[in-house]
């Protein structure tokens, strides 16, 4: 049985499916994906995960 979605739920969906587009079509995370040599995402990590990696490193680089 498929989990139910209450409509925060979508809400939250859609919010993070549109800033997570946003974010990949920013020149910044453009410019962290080649200087990481990841220009083509490999098989084994998806959007969300290169989107959640370069949120972490530019905070983890804010932070200091």
């Amino acid at each position: 049985m498929a989990p139910s979605t209450t409509p925060s739920q979508f809400s939250e969906d859609i919010t993070w499916n549109s800033l997570k587009r946003a974010i990949a079509a920013s020149s910044g995370f453009q410019r962290w994906r080649t200087e990481r040599e990841l220009t083509d995402t490999p098989s084994d990590l998806s959007l969300e995960q290169l989107v959640s990696r370069y949120l972490r490193e530019t905070l983890e680089t804010l932070a200091y």
